[in-house]
């Protein structure tokens, strides 16, 4: 699949996908459909989960990479592709061009996580580290293409990754005919581009909602002004979905063809991530958590079947943990106390009898002895607890206060 540089301006349609879908054949993973009883519960109405996050490279981009470099003329694949991305589609570019033999550069932030440079070697690519940001990185990759000759391949703005990230609408309506609301994370805009073009050609009555990160929502402002516009400094755990303006290409096709574009917080993301891993089983990276943010922070606004697309798993352990840590504060699941106690001999071990009697689980326990702010007999400790939610919580703090103590924060 070829486009000419006129037809970078015109509309992706679904004959592209489907021929994009004969591409990807044997390539990309048919990935799995799986129901949510909680999530179905919450709504009212049956839920399933799309899961991209099993899919080749740990997300949906190999779909759009493979499609894009397989579209290019044997000159061009001779001269090597290149591309910038902090992780997945670094990923998607690298296996993409081993699986069609074609030379891969791929610039990424000198902060990326390492199993995810380690994960972009491993798949055959040259990995350069260039920049602090995402920005800097692009800007590194986009003049070795100038100076080398080398194709710049673009994370989503370009109809042949719009046409291959749509055949996971084609893999939605063949698994859930009777679907009546996709859910789906937006950053660039190609994922819910591609799956509104397969989509509705098929099923004009379903309707696609997008999901954007509120410290990364350039669609609202973009949508209301009519034009991708740029949104500065965004700021969101989600990587995947973490961009500052709209593509030009998905941007034409998202203002058509999505029905809605919701924003949803870090502490929606981060319980969506535990809801993900512990009900579901699946390893969710936020961005791909973000439809399951959406259904839980507004569960009555989605008319069911609901499909929510879970668009990648490739998420770093170290933010894994803090995200769920997040996740389990944001359900009340954690508690940090501070009190001040009388110091002598058993104060502690009495203060721990208290808690445990309330089954609350101490993680971690902080005892100062020593401080201008505190009295000659006095001791302060702070304690961090594990806990069984808001009401688990609140009888902690009761059985603190009847027990005499006085707690400081």
């Amino acid at each position: 699949m070829s486009y000419s540089t006129a037809s970078l301006v015109g509309p992706v349609t679904l004959d592209d996908v489907r021929g994009a879908q004969k591409m990807l054949s044997g390539v990309a993973r048919v990935t799995a459909m799986e129901g949510s009883r909680h999530l179905s519960q919450l709504v009212g109405s049956p839920v399933h989960l799309k899961c991209e996050n099993l899919q080749r490279t740990g997300s949906f981009k190999l779909r759009g990479a493979y499609v894009r470099i397989a579209g290019l003329l044997p000159e061009q694949r001779a001269a090597g592709v290149v591309a910038a991305s902090a992780g997945n589609h670094a990923q998607g570019v690298a296996l993409a061009s081993s699986l069609l033999g074609v030379g891969s550069t791929v610039f990424m932030p000198k902060g990326a996580p390492l199993p995810k440079i380690s994960a972009t070697r491993d798949y055959g690519a040259e990995v350069r580290l260039h920049g602090q940001v995402v920005d800097e990185t692009l800007a590194a990759a986009q003049e070795y293409a100038e100076r080398t000759g080398a194709v710049f391949i673009h994370p989503f703005d370009h109809p042949d990754v719009i046409a291959g990230q749509g055949t996971v609408g084609l893999e939605v309506l063949e698994q859930c005919p009777e679907v009546r609301t996709v859910v789906v994370g937006i950053g660039g805009g190609g994922l819910a581009a591609g799956i509104a073009v397969a989509v509705k050609a098929l099923r004009p009555d379903v309707r696609i909602v997008g999901v954007q990160a509120e410290g990364a929502a350039a669609y609202p402002p973009s949508l209301a002004a009519g034009r991708p516009v740029a949104v500065e400094n965004p700021a969101t755990m989600a990587d995947g979905i973490k961009v500052g303006r709209p593509g030009d290409v998905p941007f034409r096709i998202v203002r058509e063809l999505v029905d809605e574009v919701r924003t949803v917080s870090e502490d929606a993301l981060s319980t969506a991530l535990l809801l993900c891993l512990e009900r579901a089983k699946l390893v969710v990276e936020p961005a791909g958590a973000s439809p399951v943010a959406a259904l839980l922070s507004e569960p009555d606004a989605f008319a069911g079947p609901v499909v929510a697309v879970l668009s990648g798993g490739n998420v770093d352990p170290v933010l894994m943990q803090g995200v769920l840590r997040h996740g389990m504060a944001a359900q009340g699941r954690y508690l940090a106390v501070r009190l001040r106690l009388t110091d002598r001999p058993g104060a502690l071990a009495t203060l721990l009898g208290v808690l445990s009697v309330v089954d609350a689980n101490v993680l971690d326990v902080s005892h100062v002895r020593t401080h201008p702010r505190l009295g000659l007999t006095e001791a302060e400790v702070e304690l961090h607890l594990e806990t069984k939610g808001p009401e688990h919580c609140a009888e902690v703090g009761r059985a603190l206060r009847e027990s005499g103590y006085t707690v400081i924060a």
